[in-house]
């Protein structure tokens, strides 16, 4: 069956107007947060129920229609770019929160509610939503389910996975299943730790069970500057070497700030190499104390101003910049791809310096920012498209970087997904049977690779999708364990 055809077939199903087929309307969502990709959909379809996003997938299912799953698209991976044979559909539509239980600390949404309504709706009984991506404004609860979102206080409370016990999802066949509950563990496989940044490739969330998280009794905040980063690196080991758990530790360079500071005017201290945000949050005495030996700390190494913010408006202000900071290099340079990779946090000063050599030997700019406390880096490297070779000399440091950190015992993200960006980097970390043994779970849920295909590993593998491109068969197909399609 063609795109219109099927287009035709989910009018009759839909509404006429959750169904986009005009190519101007089209262009709307030819990508996501990462603009430097871009494909036309085959066609755009908002299901605004569950059941309604299970028939749309049994209808690309009848037909062998592939199908990408969408939501606010802030993704910085690729993992929302669109097929352009196949149907985008879009979650944005989907957006009630269903019940918000304090008794049981948890809420249930739909995948089209933003990251911070959860909050907000939580706020009142005493409790909060604790996974805060930098774009918590605008990002949906289904795509920070998608990439596994981490965020600032993720050193603390984790990510997302930590905070989703159950999820309804539309499987690629079009059926309607739940995975995992309201209790803190259910019985069996594990398919809902497999499902949370699974990238779209398992089938599409319809219904999120989330953790609520107490507010806590305190929330210290400071804003210290340091003459560069290696200081400011220094510091954060300290502090984490101590014992401390800061609910966040965040780090922006000179050139961050520079583009923060146009953006939003912050106020960071002027001529700072390096700001650290330290958040502290708990019961007041510890944090009090805590909070002391922060401050000693980045005095210690270098720190030649601190501000402690007085109130929740100069908390605010601090963290103003550092969620800004991804679109406010758009006030220093035309186009930009934001790189996600992690080290252990020692490592810190050879790999940044690193990066600056490689930047500097492709004569392009990289902005740093980070969450310091698990060595989660935003390297946000910065290119003009309008520039001849400059597009391909950004993408060449970009790889540069995830080299950095594979080589430095790290990884190639850390909540930012893989999705089409990343691809073709998992073999610097895994081996074909490692790639060929993820995909089976793949298999096991999408044996026809209709769900969000091409993304995620780095050639089609198994499940029919290029048969004979392996040169001999899986480990596990050997020893009966397995069917390959």
């Amino acid at each position: 069956m063609s795109i219109d055809a099927l287009a035709a077939t989910l009018r009759e199903t839909l509404r006429p107007d959750q169904v986009l087929t005009d190519r101007q309307q089209l262009r709307t969502y030819e990508c996501d947060g990462l603009a430097h990709y871009r494909v036309i959909p085959g066609v755009v379809v908002f299901p605004r129920t569950a059941d309604e996003c299970a028939a749309v997938v049994r209808a690309c299912a009848a037909t062998g229609v592939p199908f990408v799953a969408r939501g606010s698209g802030t993704g910085l991976s690729g993992g929302a770019l669109p097929h352009a044979d196949g149907a985008l559909i879009v979650t944005s539509q989907l957006r009630s929160i269903i019940e918000v239980a304090p008794e049981d600390e948890r809420a249930v949404v739909e995948p089209g509610v933003i990251n911070l309504q959860v909050s907000r709706a939580a706020n009142p009984h005493g409790y909060y939503y604790a996974p805060d991506p930098s774009s918590q404004q605008i990002c949906s609860i289904g795509g920070n389910v998608a990439e596994n979102s981490g965020g600032a206080h993720c050193l603390k409370y984790g990510f997302t996975t930590n905070h989703v016990t159950g999820v309804q999802i539309v499987t690629p066949d079009g059926d309607l299943v739940r995975l995992g509950g309201r209790a803190p563990d259910v019985p069996g496989y594990d398919l809902l730790g497999a499902f949370v940044g699974s990238e779209g490739t398992l089938g599409i969330a319809t219904e999120v069970t989330v953790r609520l998280v107490r507010l806590p009794e305190t929330v210290r905040t400071l804003l210290a500057a340091f003459p560069g980063t290696d200081q400011a690196g220094a510091a954060t080991s300290a502090i984490i070497a101590a014992g401390v758990v800061p609910a966040a530790v965040e780090m922006m360079d000179a050139l961050a700030i520079e583009a923060a500071e146009a953006a939003v005017r912050c106020g960071y201290p002027g001529g700072a190499g390096a700001v650290l945000i330290v958040e502290l949050d708990g019961p007041q005495a510890e944090v009090e104390a805590q909070f002391a030996a922060v401050e000693d700390f980045c005095r210690q190494h270098g720190a030649f101003e601190i501000r402690i913010a007085a109130d929740d408006a100069e908390r605010a202000l601090f963290w103003k910049g550092r969620k800004s900071a991804f679109a406010a290099v758009g006030r220093i340079s035309p186009d930009y791809i934001v790189q996600d990779g992690v080290i252990p946090r020692t490592a810190l000063p050879q790999v940044l310096t690193r990066i600056g050599e490689i930047a500097a030997e492709h004569g392009i700019r990289v902005a740093n920012v980070f969450h310091a406390g698990d060595g989660n880096l935003h390297p946000l490297v910065l290119f003009d498209e309008t520039v001849t070779g400059q597009a391909e000399r950004a993408e060449a440091v970009s790889g540069a970087i995830l080299d950095i950190c594979v080589q430095h015992g790290g990884s190639i993200t850390g909540e930012h997904g893989v999705g089409i960006d990343k691809a073709k980097h998992l073999p610097r970390m895994y081996s074909e049977d490692d790639l060929d043994t993820m995909q089976l779970v793949r298999c096991a849920f999408d044996p026809r690779g209709l769900a969000n295909p091409g993304k995620v590993f780095p050639t089609p593998r198994l499940c029919g999708e290029v048969p004979g491109r392996r040169k001999g068969a899986h480990p596990l197909q050997e020893a009966g364990v397995a069917e390959v399609f």
